[in-house]
């Protein structure tokens, strides 16, 4: 493992600024940055906030057999006071079908008021206005009294190895700490202003192989089929419920997502079965008290339901896949009601506080400091025609500006 700086830099903040989010996005569409790809999209952040006076560094994270990952911690402000951090990535998913596009998949081309292109609402649309929200906050008041950062990685779309873990520590051992932070993943189901993610269930991956004895499928005294054990197996993780929920989050649910034996015949009873399965869990459990009771139940499948009556019970590996995702909730008021009552004040709706969805870098912010997510409208992420409502790229920038304004003096009072 290892870290380097490619690139720093740092500029007068009298030079223009780039608060309009629209041409923001454009530029940032533009740039090909399909995991791990760069693309050139840090080049157009380093373009975007140095004027505004952020020092600007650009940290390549290596890791043997992973792919070198670029990315970037931009500061502006001065030691002491409340630091607010902005997270989020620049890299994005494949565009799939090309052809399938309505417009070409990097052009950031508009029409009737939507902007189309790969990331548009995952997740450059976000850091475009939380950039014009940040000039509007220091053209109307100044640089802030205290400090403003972004975190940006090539990694969240990737295996999240070479991204945000590894930027947290590299500037950690430079001393930064800081007092909250928002990523701005599209959170809004349907509409701005919808909800606030507060919090995020764990997730928790593992693979299951069943042995059995491979023979003749006419013959089945002579062979035992794994297949049947790993039904009998797979039912008794779906069945019962782990749990009915809690207050502040779904029942934790898991699916069996693959059911492979790799056995072209038909006539064959294979020798060993294999499922996948992952488990979204709330704060009922955490990842090892989940370990245990998956581990329980398996085994009591395995003894109660033998590949066949009379048989020895199921014969099972498990394999827990590395890095389980941990369940976590955010109780600071300050950073919530900031940004519920910023919210309100744009749109004049009042956001859920939701702890629904998948996994985001969230997770790791979450040991440094306070994290909500909120961002753009996630109807079309990963999509082919991923696109995002130029009208929302204004409104989204006028919440992150009310939301610095709120924040900043909630955080000096």
């Amino acid at each position: 493992m290892s870290l380097a700086d490619p690139a720093s830099s740092a500029h007068s903040s009298s030079a223009p600024s780039s608060s309009d989010p629209v041409a923001n996005l454009a530029a940032l569409i533009r740039c090909p940055s399909v995991t791990p790809a760069e693309g050139g999209a840090l080049g157009v952040l380093d373009a975007m906030l140095a004027p505004l006076g952020f020092s600007v560094n650009r940290v390549l994270a290596q890791e043997e057999g992973t792919p070198d990952i670029e990315n970037l911690y931009a500061r502006l402000g001065s030691p002491g006071g409340p630091h607010l951090l902005f997270a989020g990535h620049t890299d994005v998913v494949p565009v799939g079908d090309a052809a399938a596009w309505t417009h070409p998949p990097f052009s950031a081309t508009v029409e009737n008021g939507m902007m189309y292109g790969r990331g548009a609402v995952d997740m450059k649309g976000g850091i475009a206005c939380f950039i014009a929200a940040v000039a509007r906050y220091v053209d109307r008041h100044g640089a802030p009294k205290g400090a403003i950062s972004l975190l940006i990685t090539g990694d969240e779309e990737g295996p999240a190895i070479n991204g945000t873990t590894k930027l947290l520590d590299w500037a950690k051992a430079r001393g930064e700490r800081w007092d909250a932070c928002i990523v701005g993943e599209p959170t809004n189901p349907d509409r701005l202003g919808d909800m606030i993610k507060i919090g995020r269930r764990g997730s928790l991956s593992g693979t299951v192989m069943v042995h059995g004895v491979q023979g003749h499928a006419a013959y089945p005294h002579l062979a035992d089929s794994p297949v049947r054990g790993a039904l009998q197996l797979a039912t008794a993780l779906m069945d019962p419920p782990f749990d009915a929920g809690t207050e502040n989050f779904q029942p934790s649910n898991l699916e069996v997502t693959s059911l492979d034996v790799g056995n072209p015949a038909v006539n064959v009873i294979p020798a060993r079965a294999t499922f996948r399965f992952n488990i979204r869990f709330n704060d009922t459990w955490d990842a090892d008290s989940l370990k245990a009771e998956i581990i329980a139940r398996l085994d009591r499948a395995a003894a109660d339901g033998p590949l066949r009556p009379g048989r020895d019970p199921v014969r099972y590996d498990l394999v827990w896949n590395e890095r389980p995702s941990h369940v976590f909730l955010t109780r600071s008021n300050q950073l919530i009601s900031s940004l519920s009552s910023a919210v309100e004040a744009v749109t004049g709706r009042q956001p859920a506080l939701s702890t629904t969805g998948g996994t985001s870098d969230a997770r790791f912010i979450k040991d440094h400091c306070p994290v909500v997510e909120f961002g753009l409208v996630g109807q079309t992420m990963h999509m082919v025609d991923e696109r995002v409502s130029v009208a929302d790229l204004e409104t989204l920038t006028g919440i992150y500006l009310a939301f610095l304004e709120r924040w900043f003096d909630n955080a000096a009072a």
